[in-house]
């Protein structure tokens, strides 16, 4: 396969008509081997339109939300980013180019080593992988500028708002199905979050989500 090829038409076929427009977002797709980052039985899938299994109950998301998240938390320069669902670093490795540091927290032992050998032969040198509960988040870096949550949440868990830095940026798919919601969350003091719901899409559960709280009358 022309991977550099199939990589051009990543881009230009799903990841534009997405509305990511974002220069510095797309030079990094087209940067980042993303076939060296899924499963070697399922390389061909690399660039498929859809989330790709990873194993352990766990999967990639599509290429084209992983590039409209990064456009949406305007990630900067000066940025430290955490990824909540680390996988196998593919997320983590564009995050990397566009930000100062990235840590991610995979509570899969098996995906962590995975995500930091890939991130080792990409090159990647400000990317730290975490085996533990992504829905915890890394309080030992916190407070972060932005964090990305790759499953999704009924609510978002204040454990992982708290991590936010004053303006920082939070991203999760929220809701309960068949309606989920992409939201981003702003902290916009020490006390104060705002909230805004971007765009339709459905993700599994982040493993040990909080429980939906039940309705009382």
């Amino acid at each position: 396969m022309d991977w550099e090829h199939a990589r051009y038409l990543l881009v230009e076929q799903q990841i534009r008509p997405w509305d990511v427009l974002d220069q510095k977002v797309l030079d990094r797709v087209l940067t980042v081997k993303r076939e060296d980052f899924v499963p070697a039985d399922k390389k061909a899938l690399a660039f498929v339109d859809s989330e790709l299994p990873i194993g352990h109950e766990a999967t990639m998301l599509a290429p084209k939300v992983e590039a409209r998240f990064l456009q949406d938390v305007e990630v900067q320069p000066s940025d430290k980013v955490l990824i909540a669902g680390a996988g196998t670093g593919y997320l983590m490795a564009l995050a990397a180019g566009l930000s100062s540091q990235v840590y991610g927290v995979e509570i899969e032992p098996e995906l962590a080593s995975q995500a930091e050998a890939n991130l080792a032969r990409a090159g990647i040198r400000n990317a730290r992988v975490i085996v533990g509960d992504a829905v915890r988040g890394f309080a030992e870096q916190a407070p972060f500028d932005v964090i990305i949550v790759t499953g999704s949440f009924a609510s978002v868990p204040a454990t992982l708002k708290e991590q936010l830095a004053v303006g920082g940026r939070l991203i999760a798919i929220v809701g309960e199905l068949p309606i989920m919601s992409a939201t981003l969350i702003r902290r916009v003091d020490h006390n104060a979050y705002s909230e805004e719901k971007l765009f339709e899409y459905n993700l599994p559960r982040m493993k040990n989500a909080p429980a939906v709280s039940a309705f009382t009358f």
